[in-house]
């Protein structure tokens, strides 16, 4: 059977996933995500849907969802987790555009509607939509994180994000055979340092700074990186403070053991850390050891108040941990050596470093994971080095799709 594809957004770019799947008298979304830039970047319009799939709970996989599910009031296929981490965000995104005074995609409704459309799946669960097969598969990533296999007269795998390695909170994804294979190229030409170095090298800069009288910010996403780090740190004997989402997010991790490596480390990390409830306890964070807080990208959440704190303390240090997009607070410190808090821009006193603890599976993983697939078709998403992916996939049919334009497929 031949389907019909189209990006909503997400081919060519990471951020803003979304994707159609039309035939056999139905239409299928994939992920629908927005971009958080500054107003935020939404996918192109979505058709009427019958039934939706949700890989995992990112900003810009899922916060556009309840567009979609709220009011087509279709069925959601996701992990129960997923599910409940993209409730937060779809709640926070209603909240940032009301403070910023964006256009607000979608209301408070639509979202309730979309939670009572969710049917949770988890790994190697099995559902049938008109006569497609569809299996939920681990991809790695972060808790929860799933890719689809689609079983018709062929084996088509749509990826979402994906990690081969395993993390210290979450396994690797393993590679599975199919015809048709939808892979994420996110780290296109790039290779990611050895783990062990990065870690090793992290704590090092941490003890240097403590040392020296300085505090360490540790800006986090909410969702994967603020637990990966509280594991990692899990073990120094300093006074560790935990702001932000990223909290309420733990929680929920440690709700759903079954998606996480080692909910013992987990559960021991999160009693290492203190938790600040409140404008006291923030003051005492200010003058602890550790600061993990969110936002990652430095634009919105508690960070602003401690990077205001910390910023003319030659002692202390912002250690970045995330990818950090153009126009965004964290790429200017980068580039410039500036914030913008409330307003202004400040130049910053204290040390500045980047570390690559990416969820993301890089170059050779990629090509690696498509090998030992070995489909037919690979299609390369989420990605603005896509061509660069070329040279190493020459045995294989690859499809560099285009946001609005169809293809098919036969699946």
């Amino acid at each position: 059977m031949k389907m019909k594809f189209k990006f909503l957004g997400g081919a060519d770019m990471v951020g803003r996933m979304g994707m159609t799947m039309e035939g056999d008298g139905m239409t299928v979304l994939v992920e629908y995500g927005l971009s958080p830039t500054k107003p935020p970047e939404f996918p192109l319009p979505a058709p009427h849907i019958d039934y939706a799939f949700l890989t995992h709970a990112h900003l810009d996989h899922c916060g556009m969802i309840p567009q979609v599910c709220g009011r087509n009031r279709c069925d959601l296929f996701t992990t129960p987790l997923s599910a409940e981490i993209a409730e937060l965000m779809m709640y926070d995104t209603l909240k940032i555009a009301k403070a910023e005074n964006y256009v607000q995609p979608y209301t408070s409704g639509d979202i309730e509607r979309t939670m009572k459309a969710v049917v949770p799946m988890t790994y190697n669960d099995e559902i049938s939509i008109n006569h497609v097969d569809v299996k939920m598969l681990d991809a790695g990533h972060i808790p929860g994180a799933a890719m689809f296999e689609f079983q018709k007269d062929v084996t088509t795998i749509y990826s979402g994000d994906i990690h081969t390695e395993a993390q210290r909170l979450v396994g690797g994804a393993k590679p599975h055979d199919c015809t048709n294979l939808f892979i994420e190229g996110t780290y296109g030409g790039r290779l990611h340092p050895s783990r062990k170095d990065t870690e090793r090298d992290f704590i090092a800069k941490i003890e240097e700074v403590i040392d020296r009288g300085g505090t360490v910010l540790i800006p986090c996403f909410a969702v994967g990186r603020t637990q990966e780090i509280m594991l990692l740190l899990r073990n120094l004997g300093y006074e560790m403070w935990v702001d932000g989402m990223g909290r309420s997010v733990t929680r929920l991790f440690l709700d759903y053991p079954e998606y996480i490596k080692d909910v013992k480390h987990l559960k021991a990390a999160r009693r290492k850390f203190n938790e600040v409830r409140s404008g006291n306890s923030r003051d005492a964070a200010k003058k602890g050891d550790i600061i993990v807080t969110t936002g990652g990208m430095l634009d919105g959440g508690p960070v602003l108040g401690y990077l205001n704190y910390l910023k003319d303390d030659p002692k202390s240090a912002i250690l970045l941990v995330g990818y950090q997009a153009e126009d965004t607070n964290g790429r200017l410190l980068m580039e410039e050596g500036c914030v913008k808090i409330d307003g202004e821009v400040h130049k910053v006193q204290c040390e500045l470093q980047k570390y690559d603890f990416s969820a993301h599976a890089d170059h050779k993983q990629i090509v690696d994971f498509i090998k030992a697939c070995d489909p037919e078709n690979v299609i390369m998403m989420h990605s603005e080095t896509r061509d660069l992916f070329l040279p190493d996939l020459q045995d294989y049919n690859v499809i560099l799709p285009e946001t609005g334009k169809e293809f098919e497929l036969e699946v």
